[in-house]
């Protein structure tokens, strides 16, 4: 399976619950969402940044595009998965919310994991790893050249 697959379908997931408990919180105490939308965001930027420098880290192949791909797939389906979210456990928001959601909403979140993944993977890859996987790195350096 792509490896931009699993991550765009964890990744929508994610952005799409924070969202509908965002939205959900707001309905409920509308003048108390400062800390609750901070620590949403922080979730959201956490895990992208998290798991793009695990990525980098172990040497995941071309994990800029894999993270770039994964940016745009996340955002398209966390709009999708923000309006069914919050048309079911808000407000029953109709079909006229879809399209906000999938232009402004998606851009959003494509930039709240583009952004973080991007420091995630050049943070991961100078971490340094075991002596063990870099013996075997300039194992297959020397071999290869």
């Amino acid at each position: 399976m792509r490896a931009w697959l699993i991550r765009s379908f964890v990744m929508a997931v994610l952005h799409g619950a924070v969202l509908t408990l965002l939205a959900e919180f707001e309905v409920f105490t509308p003048t108390d969402t400062t800390l609750v939308t901070s620590i949403g965001v922080a979730v959201l930027v956490g895990a992208a940044a998290l798991w793009s420098a695990v990525d980098a880290w172990l040497g995941l192949a071309e994990a800029g595009k894999v993270w770039f791909i994964t940016s745009l797939i996340t955002g398209l389906l966390a709009g999708i998965l923000y309006v069914v979210g919050r048309a079911i456990f808000v407000d029953q928001t109709g079909a006229s919310e879809l399209s906000a959601a999938l232009t402004g909403g998606a851009a959003f979140s494509a930039l709240l994991v583009l952004v973080p993944a991007g420091l995630g993977l050049f943070f991961g890859s100078r971490v340094s790893r075991s002596p063990a996987a870099e013996e075997a790195e300039t194992d297959l350096d020397s071999s290869v050249g």
